[in-house]
Order: structure tokens, then C-alpha cells, then sequence
């Protein structure tokens, strides 16, 4: 989810052994079984010549999946069922470079990794369920679907492997969703989620960007992808995703914001891109940038930059980053446009006087199943409420509820983005929302 606008060594990656199904007691045994004890039976039971001899049956074609546990399509196996011991798969782990080399062998600084067993063990979950849920996603979605029925596949896939469907109050605070899917069109970047009623349906030659969080107890994977549908546009999403593995490799502890902006746009802006017969050069949106994270709060207080800048900030052992580019064949410049979908209830929201009656209910609501996790207007429809939208805007007027508008660059411009999480461990980076299809 965007900020409000504003060569790797010593790589691991372990996938854990899903689970065996154990065939239960009694169970009936295999045909060969069967055949090999009566043909034994037979020669301890007489002469050769006194019997008959009989017929092999023909084997049956054995289950391919061996009785171990695989996930469906579309998702709906409890991702904690396809892992021993919940030892989910560890991401990308990069050493780090320079002064920081030494922190791959300190021993004070593996001792310090190893305390933070249970908070990498919720960040491999919710990174396992990203990437089951978007891999599907990306082989499911096809033009001609309504981008509500996009964005409910997606919803309902992160709920049903994180095992929490939110309808229970507080059940969603507990994990699923870590904000709204976003699929933003064409020349809109970021934060547009169809509202109820929408009836957008994807066409063969949009750019859509699929932006979605997962959660577990807080702990946010933040992960983005673009597809589309036309050749014509594979220059654009190139050049975006080397520019967020380009962030992704210069991030690091005691690295300036400056400089990973700097290296980003470099990156970024050496593509161009041929459509309609114009080449036109890949910018970088300069008012998007990535962000740390909290617990339960997509924005922490810092940026990361997609442009070179002046910002001497420096990242810090065991922060969190979602390390997110976007290009432009537009202005490279965003703004607020179109209906707002998302919402998120302010951290740090103000104790005053609400002479609304439905913004109180609602408040209540908002702080019991989302606390300060963004939501959207089809989660609250989902609950159960109705005519809210008084409510909703007297609680963003008076300072609790923030408004994240969409974000677009000019009309018939088209934007693309990609997106990591990355934890800064004492030891190594671990990219924990990596996968295989980027």
C-alpha cells in the first residue's frame, strides 16, 4: 500500500515439508498388498496342482498427491495446516554489505535473531499466504471479470488460509486482511478498491496494479504486482520491477533514504516504452514513496523515496520496510481523484465530542474488527452496516478516521508498480515476501 504521496551474496531459501496425512487405523490396504498375502496363502494351503491359478487384478493408479496435503483453486486450505510446526518457508536472506558484513557470523547478533523467533515466525505465515494467495491470482484473472469479483477472490482466499473470515468481532484484528485489495487502473496508481456496486470490468488492454496485505497479529506483509494482458506494455512493468529490486538490494541497516531513492530512480528511468507508435520514457512517480511498517499500522513514521532527494535518514536494525517503485508514462506526479474507498482509523486520533449518533456506532465497530488496520467501505457493508456514509465523513472531518483517496497521474497515462517486504534481522535481510513469480 503507498505512502501517502509525499549484486546479493549468501542467499537461503528453505521450504519447510508440508504435512503427510496419516491414513486412519483400519484402513483398507492396497490391491498388490492383497494379491501378494493370497498367493501366499495359497502356497502354505496345498499341492500346486489342487489349486487354481488366479487372476492378478490390475493395479489402480495411486493418488497423485501421495496423501500429502496441497492447496486448492481457489484457496481455501488453512495455510497453517500445510506446515509441520509452523516452520513456514524463511524468505530471501541476503547478507549485508560493508561495515555490516560482521553481523552474519556475530554471535551477539544471532543470539538477538533467535529472540525474535514468534515475530518471524507470524511474518513467514502471512508471506506464505500472500504468495499462495497471488500466485493463484495471477493464473485466475482474466479481462472480463468485474474488478469486484477480482477483488472478493483475493479477500476471501486471504481469509480462508489465514483461518480468520472477520465476521466475529475482533476476529479480524487477530489476522486476514492487512488493508483492501487494491487494483488501480491504467493511469491511477494506488488506493482504489472497487466500492460497492461497481460494475468496472477489466479489459484486455489495461495495466491493473494488485496491491493487498496479509496480517498475523499485526505483523503486515505489504506486496504488490502489475499485470496486464498486452505485450505492448512488458517495457513498463520491466522497468518497475527492476527498480524495486534495485531498492530492495540497496536497503539495509544504516543506509540513507537518499541514496536507495537516488539508486531507484537510476534504475527506473534508464526503460522506455513504445505504445501507440510514441516512445516514451519511464518516470518515476516522485510523490509516491515506500514506508516502514508497525504493528498494525501500515505507515510508520519514516519514507523510503523512489527519487534522489535529500533525505539523510538512515534505517535501523529491526525495522520493517515495504519497499514499493511506481512508473509513469505520464507526469510522474499523482494526485487525489475519483471515489474514496479506503479508510484508517488515526493511531494517534484525537478524544473529541462526536454529536453524529452513527459516527459513534461506527467507531465502535471500526475500533473492535479493524483498529487501526485500513478498511475499506465493502468490509463495512460486510459487517452488516448501512447508511454510513454520514457517519464514515464525520469521523474524517473530525481528525479519527484518515482518507486515502486514489492516487493518478493524467488521463491516458499508464502506471505500474511492484512491492516487497523486507525485515532488517540483526543478521541478514530477509526479503519475506519473495517468490518465484517475482
Amino acid at each position: 500500500m503507498a505512502a501517502k504521496p509525499a549484486t546479493q551474496t549468501g542467499v537461503i531459501s528453505i521450504m519447510s515439508p508440508p504435512i503427510v496425512v496419516e491414513q486412519p487405523e483400519g484402513h483398507d490396504q492396497s490391491d498388490d498388498d492383497k494379491d501378494d498375502e493370497e498367493a501366499a496363502h495359497g502356497e502354505k494351503g496345498g499341492s500346486a496342482a489342487g489349486k487354481k491359478k488366479k487372476k492378478r487384478k490390475p493395479r489402480k493408479k495411486k493418488n497423485p498427491t501421495n496423501g500429502v496435503l496441497v492447496q486448492s483453486s481457489p484457496p481455501r486450505v488453512l495455510v497453517a495446516s500445510l506446515f509441520a510446526g509452523c516452520q513456514y518457508p524463511i524468505g530471501e536472506e541476503v547478507e549485508y554489505r560493508g561495515e555490516n558484513m560482521f553481523r552474519t557470523t556475530s554471535e551477539e547478533k544471532r543470539h538477538l535473531d533467535r529472540m525474535n523467533n514468534e515475530f518471524l515466525t507470524e511474518y513467514r505465515h502471512g508471506a506464505e499466504v500472500h504468495r499462495q494467495v497471488r500466485q493463484w491470482a495471477q493464473r485466475a484473472i482474466m479481462p472480463g471479470q468485474t474488478l469486484t469479483e477480482i477483488a472478493e477472490g483475493i479477500e476471501n482466499s486471504v481469509r480462508a488460509l489465514t483461518g480468520h473470515q472477520g465476521l466475529e468481532e475482533g476476529d479480524n484484528i487477530k489476522g486476514g486482511m492487512g488493508f483492501p485489495t487494491g487494483l488501480s487502473l491504467n493511469h491511477c496508481a494506488a488506493h482504489y478498491t472497487p466500492n460497492t456496486g461497481n460494475k468496472i470490468v477489466l479489459q484486455n488492454d489495461d495495466v491493473m496494479k494488485v496491491d493487498f496485505g496479509v496480517h498475523m497479529n499485526g505483523r503486515i506483509v505489504d506486496s504488490a504486482f502489475t499485470m496486464t494482458f498486452d505485450p505492448v506494455y512488458d517495457n513498463l512493468l520491466a522497468a518497475v520491477k527492476d527498480a524495486t529490486d534495485t531498492g530492495v538490494r540497496e536497503a539495509g541497516i544504516d543506509v540513507r533514504m537518499s541514496d536507495i531513492g537516488a539508486a531507484i530512480q537510476e534504475a527506473m528511468e534508464s526503460y522506455e516504452v513504445e505504445i501507440g507508435g510514441q516512445t516514451l520514457p519511464v518516470k518515476s512517480i516522485r510523490n509516491l514513496n515506500g514506508h516502514d511498517i508497525i504493528q498494525y499500522s501500515i505507515h510508520g513514521g519514516k519514507s523510503v523515496p523512489i527519487v534522489k532527494g535529500g533525505d539523510q535518514t538512515k534505517m535501523e536494525e529491526g525495522e520493517i520496510f515495504a519497499i514499493e517503485t511506481f512508473g509513469s508514462t505520464g507526469k510522474g506526479y499523482v494526485r487525489d481523484d475519483m471515489e474514496t474507498s479506503h479508510y484508517a482509523k488515526k493511531a494517534d486520533a484525537p478524544n473529541v465530542p462526536l454529536r453524529v449518533s452513527s459516527a459513534r456506532t461506527l467507531l465502535n465497530s471500526i475500533s473492535k474488527n479493524f483498529g487501526t488496520l485500513p478498511f475499506c467501505r465493502r468490509y463495512l457493508d460486510r459487517l452488516g452496516h448501512e447508511k454510513y456514509l454520514l457517519g464514515l465523513n464525520n469521523l474524517v472531518s473530525s481528525g479519527i478516521v484518515e482518507a486515502y483517496p486514489p492516487l493518478c497521474d493524467v488521463k491516458g497515462s499508464y502506471t505500474a508498480q511492484f512491492e516487497h517486504t523486507i525485515l532488517l534481522r540483526p543478521t541478514v535481510k530477509e526479503v519475506v515476501s519473495r517468490g518465484d513469480d517475482y
